[in-house]
């Protein structure tokens, strides 16, 4: 589909993601990024954002967040919510325009836990979370803005 980033990541595949471009080693779950609002993962279709953690996807529950809404401009990713930190690395996708605001105490906890925090548009986090292991990575990807 033109327009779309496309990220499998897959169990029990062998072979080179050179000669199959969208087939990589990550998450275990197959992500489809069509672009603002929509994405799909393992074929389930979501129009909000989701938290996938040791390959299973939930939503993201932003709710803790709201009450810092009005200081961003649009509610942020804050270390009040229930993040994944059971990975060595965070995908963050921010959105199709990379606007997701992500608080400072974010960054502070990912770095006490040891956790590389990696935060960029969700097309791009989309492309990553394709080259990582499956243990490698958890993300929270922002599907609008």
């Amino acid at each position: 589909m033109p327009g779309t980033t496309r990220c499998h990541q897959s169990l029990g595949i062998t072979g080179s993601p050179l000669l199959s471009p969208p087939l990589a080693y990550g998450l275990g779950v197959d992500v489809d990024y069509p672009g603002f609002g929509t994405i799909v993962i393992d074929g389930n279709t979501f129009d909000s954002d989701v938290v996938v953690e040791d390959g299973r996807v939930r939503p993201r529950k932003k709710g803790p967040s709201r009450s810092y809404r009005d200081r961003y401009g649009h509610t942020p990713l804050s270390a009040d919510e229930d993040i994944p930190w059971s990975a060595s690395r965070l995908v963050i996708g921010t959105g199709a325009s990379g606007r997701l605001p992500i608080m400072p105490e974010v960054s502070e906890e990912a770095k006490l836990r040891g956790v590389e925090l990696i935060a960029v548009p969700t097309s791009e986090a989309c492309r990553l979370l394709g080259t990582m292991g499956k243990n490698e990575a958890n993300a929270i990807l922002h599907v609008t803005c």
